[in-house]
C-alpha cells in the first residue's frame, strides 16, 4: 500500500468518525488531508474526483430525515464532501499548472 492509498484512507476514516466523535481541528484536518489526496491523485483520474464531490455537495444533506441515524450519516457525507472538495480544489489547481507548462 503506498503513500497515496494511505493518505486517503486516513482521509475517509477521520472525515467518517468526525459525524460521530469531536475531533479537535477536525475540519482543518480533513482539509489537509483532502489537499494531499488531491495530490496524488492521477490525471486521468481527476474528472472522477470533480465529479464526486460535486455529486457529494447535491446529496450529503438529503439522508437528514431518516429517524435516529439520518444526522450521523449528512454529517458523516459532509466531512466526505469536505474531503472531496479539498482534494478537487487541488486536482483544479493541478491540471491548471499542467495546461499552463510548455
Amino acid at each position: 500500500m503506498g503513500v497515496d492509498k494511505i493518505v486517503k484512507l486516513v482521509g475517509v476514516i477521520v472525515a467518517v468518525v468526525g459525524a460521530f466523535v469531536a475531533i479537535p481541528y477536525g475540519a482543518a484536518l480533513v482539509a489537509l488531508l483532502g489537499i494531499a489526496g488531491g495530490w496524488f491523485t492521477e490525471a486521468e483520474d481527476r474528472q472522477r474526483l470533480l465529479i464526486g464531490a460535486l455529486t457529494l455537495i447535491a446529496v450529503s444533506g438529503a439522508l437528514g430525515a431518516i429517524p435516529a441515524v439520518g444526522e450521523y450519516i449528512s454529517t458523516a457525507l459532509g466531512g466526505l464532501s469536505g474531503l472531496l472538495n479539498a482534494a478537487a480544489a487541488t486536482a483544479i489547481v493541478l491540471g491548471v499548472v499542467d495546461r499552463l507548462k510548455p
